[in-house]
């Protein structure tokens, strides 16, 4: 311990404490995920508990102190019965005596295996009356008594009522019947203050998703401020995105202008050989603000609607086939329809199929469809992206070029960005790696269904 404290700072405390939490944590995968799966099993757990701790005390009181104590009187009223010599005393203490012939006395007690109190009567019994030499408790009505007296043995036969209490179970029954409903009675309550809690996360994700979804705040104090922050954050970004949208769009639309006017003055030079070069330019200019305008349009721009992703992404990619592309679809898995934007998916995949022929030789696209979840991968041979730039390539207008091939052109950076956008408007993620066929770039648009 003193080398774990000297090496690593961690007190001997503290680090018992850790192997304590890491000793429980295989309980983390049993518990609810839900916020009312935790809270049920919140309510639960101390009813549960309350149960217990009752039933026991109720079993240490009822069950045990008051059997005893009954079970004392009874005993001395067998001993005055066997200290008798007629049946007389046994009449007055109703009790039914009879002689057992030779042979007849059995040999060990007999009780119902559930019969809790029984095993204090007979121990009780045993214990207070020498004479007993078996004891039967065969249901809740009677008990029946073997003894061996000093001129003959006997068998005594008298209520369960005289030893135990009656229906002692009820109590238990109680216990538990009202449990139960208490716990019906506080789910339902609490169901219903959990209900604005999922309206506000439904909303959020929603939200999240691109698309806006009516929400009002109730509930308690403290779910109305969370739901009244939410809607003013929502407004506040929607406010920022339009007047992000408005900006490139005037900028983009102004420039568009002079853009023409330059193509239009270098179009009548007399020396198109010198001209070209400054064409080339405005041209990239052109291409450069029509990205602009892309990323400031939002990625939710269409509504969702319920299409074949296979059908879409090979829709796709004959349009980039016959735009001269070297594109190939690779293979397709599965089949079924989802809820997607069609114009969003189109932009996303024309976007990584771009950025694979510039980076390198020739693209491969698959469509992968199963029960959860949606893949779209776009693999190049180009030289790829290193792990540790590959956060950094999907951030608006970031460049890369230095690890990348610089004879196919350079973009505005924006490509990654937008396709990014697009994956987390369905719900999805935009995932980065290496290729294991082609050796370069492995894009994956993952959306779950």
């Amino acid at each position: 311990m003193r080398s774990v404290k000297a090496h690593w700072g961690i007190s001997p405390a503290r680090l018992s404490d850790y192997a304590l939490f890491m000793n429980f944590r295989w309980l983390k995968r049993y518990m609810p995920r839900s916020l009312t799966g935790r809270a049920t099993l919140i309510l639960l757990l101390p009813v549960i508990s309350v149960l217990v701790v009752v039933s026991v005390v109720s079993v240490q009181r009822l069950f045990e102190g008051v059997t005893r104590q009954m079970t004392v009187t009874a005993a001395r009223e067998i001993s005055l019965v066997m200290a008798a010599d007629g049946g007389g005393v046994a009449q007055l203490l109703d009790m039914e005596r009879r002689a057992l012939a030779p042979g007849e006395m059995p040999e060990a007690d007999m009780r119902r295996w559930y019969d809790l109190t029984g095993i204090v009567v007979i121990r009780e019994l045993r214990q207070l009356v020498p004479e007993i030499r078996a004891v039967h408790l065969p249901d809740d009505q009677s008990v029946t008594l073997y003894v061996e007296g000093a001129v003959d043995a006997l068998e005594l036969r008298f209520d369960r009522r005289r030893v135990s209490a009656s229906n002692p179970h009820q109590i238990l029954v109680n216990m538990l019947v009202c449990g139960a409903l208490m716990t019906v009675v506080a789910y339902l309550y609490l169901r219903n203050q959990l209900r604005p809690i999922t309206q506000l996360a439904r909303a959020a994700e929603a939200f999240g998703r691109g698309r806006m979804e009516g929400y009002r705040p109730r509930g308690a104090v403290e779910v109305r401020a969370a739901g009244h922050a939410f809607l003013d954050m929502r407004a506040r970004i929607e406010r920022q995105i339009e007047q992000r949208t408005l900006m490139l769009s005037g900028v983009s639309h102004d420039l568009r202008t002079p853009l023409t006017r330059l193509k239009l003055s270098l179009s009548m030079l007399d020396d198109p050989d010198e001209a070209a070069p400054m064409l080339r330019d405005v041209d990239d200019m052109q291409r450069l603000l029509d990205e602009f305008l892309a990323f400031a349009r939002d990625a939710a721009e269409d509504e969702p609607e319920m299409v074949d992703p296979a059908a879409l992404v090979k829709r796709i990619v004959e349009d980039c086939v016959r735009s001269a592309l070297p594109v190939t679809l690779h293979a397709v898995l599965g089949e079924g329809e989802m809820a997607l934007r069609p114009g969003g998916i189109r932009r996303a995949v024309e976007n990584l199929i771009n950025n694979a022929v510039r980076y390198g030789s020739r693209a491969e696209v698959s469509v992968q469809i199963s029960a959860r979840v949606l893949r779209i991968r776009v693999e190049d041979d180009g030289p790829g992206i290193a792990p540790a730039l590959r956060e950094e390539a999907v951030k608006p207008f970031a460049r890369l070029e230095p690890g990348r091939n610089q004879d196919k052109g350079t973009g505005v950076g924006l490509g990654l960005a937008i396709t990014t956008d697009i994956a987390r408007v369905h719900g999805g993620s935009l995932r980065l790696g290496v290729s294991e066929r082609l050796g370069g770039l492995c894009a994956d648009i993952v959306i779950a269904r």
